[in-house]
C-alpha cells in the first residue's frame, strides 16, 4: 500500500484488559554482583613454649555444625537483545496487566452489566495467553525502539525483531506445528515513507534505513492464537514530531471512547476530530494532517488478524456496535497528503484462505506448499522468509 506525502499509523489493541502499543505511519511526500568470600583458617604451632589456649569445645562444635543459609536466587532479568522466555521471567504464569483505560463517567454502567458478566465467564487461558503475548510484545517493541538506527537494512531489523519474539514466547517455529503454539502473529511490517502498511522485506532485500526516512514498525505476536497487534513510527527528523503527535492523540482517543454498544461510525468521527486538529510544517509549508479515509482498525479473531468488524478513522454512517468479547485493534493513520492510499508495490504478505482446497491445485509445487502452510501457519499471515525457515524450496509459483 502506498500513499501521498508523509503518513503515520498508530494502533493499540483493546481487549478489555488493555494489551498493546502505539504506532505511527507515514508515507511520501516514523550487575555486577560481586560475591565476596571470607574464610577462617587454623594456625598449627609446633613450638613447646607456646602459651596454653583454652577452647570452648561446645561453642566450637556449634559453630562447626552451623549450616550455611542457601543463597537466594536472584530474579532473572531480560537480556539485550531480549532472549529469556517470558514464562521464565513469570514462572507462575501470572503475567502483568497492560494499561487499563477507565470508561468515562457516562459509560460506567458497562462495567456492571454486560461486560462484567462476560469477564466473569472468561476462560482464564484467554487472559493468560493475551498477557503473555502482550508482555513479549512490550519487551521486543522497547528493544526495537532503542536499537533501530539509520544504516541498518530492513532485513536485519525484521530478523532481529522476529528472532527475539520467538525466543520470548519459547517457540522457534522450526518444527512442524510449533509456530501455531506461539510465535509471530504476522510478518513484521517495515514501511518506509509513503508505504503505509503490509510490507515486510523478502530474502535478499538490500534496502537500508536512512536518516531522512519515516519508518512504521508493525509487530504481531501470538500465544495460543491470541494475537497482539501493535505498531509505532520512528522519525529521525523532528520536522515530523507533530505528525507523530497527531496519530498518538487519535489512537488514545479511539481507545478511550471505545466500549460496549459504541457505534464504530461515531467512534471514527471522534478519531478524525483528534487527528485533524494538528498540522505539520515541512520545508516552510504548513500541511493539515488528514486521517487516511480508506484504512480501518479491525477486530482480531483467534489465529486470524482481521476479523469481521472494522473501525474507520473518519466519521461514517456505519451503525455496527462494539460488543462484549470483541477484541479490537484501534489503528490510526495520518497523512500530510490527500489522505487516501492506493494498492501497489511488492507483495510480501500471504495468508491462507479458508476455502482453499488442495484438490483444486494443479501444480505439485502449489499442493506441497499448501500442505506446509496448513501445518505451520494455518490462517496466520506469513511471508516468504517464513517458508525459507522451514525448508521450503521452489515455492514461489505455488503461492502466486
Amino acid at each position: 500500500m502506498t500513499t501521498d506525502p508523509p503518513e503515520l499509523s498508530e494502533k493499540l489493541v483493546n481487549s478489555g484488559q488493555g494489551a498493546a502499543a502505539n504506532a505511527a505511519d507515514i508515507p511520501v511526500s516514523n550487575r555486577a554482583a560481586a560475591n565476596e568470600i571470607s574464610g577462617e583458617g587454623e594456625n598449627s604451632d609446633d613450638g613447646e613454649d607456646q602459651p596454653a589456649v583454652s577452647v570452648d569445645v561446645s561453642a566450637a562444635k556449634k559453630k562447626k555444625n552451623k549450616k550455611k543459609k542457601p543463597k537466594k536466587k536472584q530474579p532473572k532479568t531480560q537480556t539485550d537483545p531480549p532472549s529469556i522466555p517470558i514464562s521464565q521471567l513469570f514462572p507462575n504464569n501470572t503475567y502483568p496487566k497492560g494499561e487499563e483505560v477507565e470508561y468515562k463517567d457516562d459509560n460506567r454502567y458497562r462495567t456492571t452489566n454486560e461486560e462484567k458478566r462476560h469477564l466473569d465467564n472468561l476462560n482464564s487461558d484467554f487472559l493468560s495467553d493475551y498477557r503473555q503475548a502482550a508482555e513479549a510484545h512490550r519487551q521486543v517493541r522497547q528493544w526495537a525502539q532503542r536499537s533501530i538506527k539509520p544504516g541498518q537494512t530492513l532485513l536485519e531489523i525484521a530478523n532481529g525483531i522476529e528472532d527475539s519474539a520467538r525466543r520470548l514466547v519459547g517457540h522457534d517455529g522450526l518444527t512442524e506445528g510449533d509456530s501455531l503454539i506461539a510465535g509471530m502473529g504476522f510478518p513484521t511490517g517495515l514501511n518506509i515513507d509513503n508505504v503505509v502498511a503490509h510490507y515486510s522485506p523478502n530474502a535478499g532485500c538490500k534496502t537500508v534505513l536512512k536518516e531522512s526516512n519515516v519508518l512504521k514498525v508493525d509487530i504481531g505476536i501470538h500465544v495460543g492464537g491470541r494475537i497482539v497487534d501493535s505498531a509505532f513510527t520512528m522519525a529521525f527528523d523532528p520536522v515530523y514530531d507533530n505528525l507523530l503527535a497527531a496519530v498518538k492523540d487519535a489512537t488514545n482517543t479511539g481507545v478511550r471512547e471505545a466500549g460496549i454498544d459504541v457505534r464504530v461510525g461515531e467512534l471514527g468521527g471522534l478519531i478524525q476530530e483528534a487527528m485533524e486538529s494538528y498540522e505539520c510544517e515541512i520545508n516552510g509549508k504548513t500541511h493539515p494532517i488528514k486521517a487516511v479515509r480508506n484504512l480501518c482498525g479491525h477486530t482480531i479473531l483467534p489465529y486470524s488478524i482481521h476479523g469481521t468488524k472494522t473501525v474507520p478513522f473518519v466519521k461514517s454512517n456505519d451503525t455496527t456496535k462494539m460488543e462484549e468479547g470483541d477484541v479490537f485493534a484501534i489503528e490510526t493513520f495520518g497523512s500530510t497528503g490527500v489522505g487516501r492510499y492506493v494498492e501497489g508495490g511488492e507483495v510480501s504478505h500471504y495468508a491462507l484462505r479458508g476455502d482453499t482446497n488442495r484438490k483444486d491445485l494443479t501444480l505439485a509445487s502449489a499442493r506441497n506448499v499448501l500442505g506446509a502452510i496448513k501445518k505451520n501457519f494455518s490462517t496466520i499471515p506469513f511471508c516468504r522468509r517464513y517458508l525459507d525457515r522451514i525448508g521450503q524450496e521452489k515455492y514461489l509459483l505455488g503461492v502466486c
